[in-house]
């Protein structure tokens, strides 16, 4: 029971680590390039990380129930020597030669395809851990799996992660890390806030301008037949630029906006 308390208190690697530590990438020479992709295979629901909720740095977060359909846009992170070893959220030791992830909310375990949207490469991992716990990032990857992304130089990159059912692949031979020539140029917004009145989101893209000082638009969606008022700040330049964006709309007292990708 004390080690379950221990796990759910202390919901993954990045969440429990005290003192500053650097982390990075291996030291000397490794070579990941010949590590293969996770093979996805049926296993039950891990006994620790998979609990209705938890609360980390004072923001509850709810396990989903099941990964089915599930596909999000979003900025990917990644760690390395500084957890090499140490113990995940499911119970695993963290593996940074490995084909692993976390996630906030996915299953323990869930394999997934995560592309990058830059380059075009995609690989098939497996989720074991709890984490990113950084307002705008939607995974965080094992320094291999960074590495075949192609994402470790600048620490971060534009991704889609989409969870795989091992149920439908059995029958199917899953393609290893893809280098995909064909990627098209992706743009990273910020949605402030979305509106049933027009006039507020007008007041919210005020507001937005003054604090960003770059383009803020409106685009009218309709949904279920009435229309929403969506305020979106960009395209920005690049990740730094939408991390401190965010951090001045926090300052303001406003809700943190979503990341989005396309």
């Amino acid at each position: 029971m004390a080690q379950v308390m221990a796990v759910l208190a202390c919901a993954s690697l990045s969440a429990c680590v005290g003192g500053p530590v650097e982390d990075g990438p291996p030291s000397g020479y490794v070579d990941v390039a010949s590590v293969p992709d996770a093979v996805p295979r049926v296993e039950p629901r891990s006994r620790y990380g998979n609990p209705y909720s938890y609360t980390v740095h004072g923001k509850r977060y709810y396990t989903l129930q099941t990964s089915q359909g599930y596909r999000q846009r979003g900025i990917a992170s990644w760690y390395g020597t500084k957890f090499h070893g140490r113990r995940t959220s499911s119970g695993e030791p963290y593996d940074m030669y490995a084909m692993t992830a976390a996630h906030k909310t996915l299953p323990l375990p869930t394999y997934a395809r995560v592309t990058n949207l830059e380059n075009g490469r995609s690989v098939v991992l497996r989720v074991n851990d709890r984490g990113p716990f950084h307002s705008n990032r939607v995974i965080d990857l094992s320094y291999t799996a960074a590495w075949k992304l192609g994402i470790l130089a600048k620490g971060t990159g534009y991704v889609e992660v989409l969870a795989l059912d091992p149920r439908n692949l059995q029958s199917t031979k899953v393609a290893n890390a893809t280098p995909g020539a064909s990627a098209e140029p992706v743009r990273l917004y910020l949605q402030a806030g979305s509106f049933s009145v027009r006039a507020n989101a007008e007041q919210m893209k005020w507001r937005m301008q003054s604090v960003s000082g770059g383009p803020v638009s409106i685009e009218p969606v309709e949904i279920g037949g009435r229309v929403t008022y969506r305020v979106r700040v960009g395209p920005i330049a690049n990740v730094t630029k939408a991390d401190r964006l965010v951090q001045q709309i926090a300052d303001l007292g406003l809700e943190t906006p979503r990341i989005i990708i396309e």
